[in-house]
């Protein structure tokens, strides 16, 4: 299963979703992160504590979701909210559309611990919703069935 998750920059949520989507995985999904208007660079910090957390970084990248036009992608999750509320390009047609929405920690000031303790519990929710995930029969899933199921996660975690 592709998993593509947005953010309209593509710089902290969903680069984080992306890595510790594949991290936990292990190949049963493979997940991608873009962005609507992506800022061109990964923020600092998300590569910082990703790696604090044994989580590969190799091949994040800020890009554009104009690089999907091509793709197979079976779901998509915007995890900020400028994102759920841009309309997605026409190429994910019939895609399972689902909003995660979560905080954005690069935006935190204050000091140093308190902006790593945000990352981290951002990164605590994200492996939270994606071992819910993760514990689905996702090969036998409707899309409507995926589509509620994948709420339903938002709404617990």
């Amino acid at each position: 299963m592709n998993i593509l998750f947005i953010c309209t920059h593509n710089r902290c949520r969903s680069i984080l979703s992306e890595a510790i989507a594949n991290h936990l995985s292990d190949g049963r999904i493979t997940a991608y992160s873009a962005g609507s208007q992506p800022a061109g660079q990964v923020h600092p910090l998300t590569l910082k504590y990703l790696e604090q957390r044994g989580i590969a970084i190799d091949g994040l990248k800020s890009q554009s979701w104009d690089v999907f036009t091509e793709a197979v992608t079976d779901v998509v999750i915007t995890v900020c909210d400028n994102a759920a509320n841009e309309a997605c390009p026409l190429w994910f047609g019939d895609t399972v559309k689902v909003h995660w929405g979560l905080p954005d920690p690069s935006k935190m000031t204050g000091s140093d611990e308190a902006i790593k303790a945000e990352f981290f519990a951002v990164m605590d929710t994200i492996e939270q919703r994606i071992n819910a995930m993760l514990a689905l029969d996702l090969a036998v899933l409707s899309a409507d069935e995926l589509s509620n199921a994948l709420n339903k996660i938002a709404q617990e975690a």
